[in-house]
């Protein structure tokens, strides 16, 4: 009974890790989205910042 439970606990343990490491790479992909969001957020303040030739963000900068 003793190496049927141990080899059930290693293959509790690898699933664990495969969870872990799918978050990880999730975690890593959202983060990676929400850099690319940012960026574009920035180019499109800029943009209409630039095109009202307004402050919009409050820098004190138009553009």
């Amino acid at each position: 009974m003793g190496i049927f439970w141990d080899l059930l606990q290693q293959d509790e343990l690898e699933k664990q890790q495969e969870q872990a490491d799918s978050v990880e790479e999730r975690v890593e992909h959202l983060e990676q989205e929400l850099e690319k969001t940012k960026t574009l957020l920035k180019k499109t303040l800029v943009a209409l910042e630039a095109h009202l030739n307004k402050d919009i963000d409050g820098d004190g900068q138009t553009g």
